[in-house]
């Protein structure tokens, strides 16, 4: 798997403020490939959208975070302590902190993942 950053200003990583901006139309698949593109990134959390080809997932991880992941183009499978939900398009799912959670390949699909910070520390 490769996965790629796609950011937009070079300093910050995030993309514009002030200017509106189409989701789903941030983040462009590339095979074989999850490209993650910043949104906003600060000390207390950070949000992500993902793109995922077909066949790309991530392996299993926990973070010390609560973290609230919304599918917005497609679906995906995201097994938090080994219970497995199907998410698709619009549905989102809070994955808790020091959970263990992985995502399944389920075809193509995007998402925007946000990590709150705040309170841990």
């Amino acid at each position: 798997m490769d996965i790629k950053d796609q950011s937009e200003k070079q300093e910050t990583g995030e993309l514009e403020k002030a200017n509106p901006h189409i989701i789903v139309e941030i983040i462009e698949y590339v095979p074989n490939a999850v490209v993650i593109k910043t949104i906003i990134k600060k000390s207390t959390g950070n949000i992500s959208a993902m793109s995922f080809d077909s066949g790309e997932g991530l392996t299993e991880k926990t973070s010390p975070f609560d973290t609230f992941a919304q599918i917005i183009e497609g679906k995906a499978e995201i097994v938090i302590d080994k219970k497995c939900s199907l998410l698709e398009t619009g549905m989102g799912i809070i994955i808790p902190a020091h959970a263990s959670n992985y995502i399944k390949p389920n075809g193509r699909f995007k998402m925007i993942l946000t990590v709150i910070k705040s309170g841990y520390e």
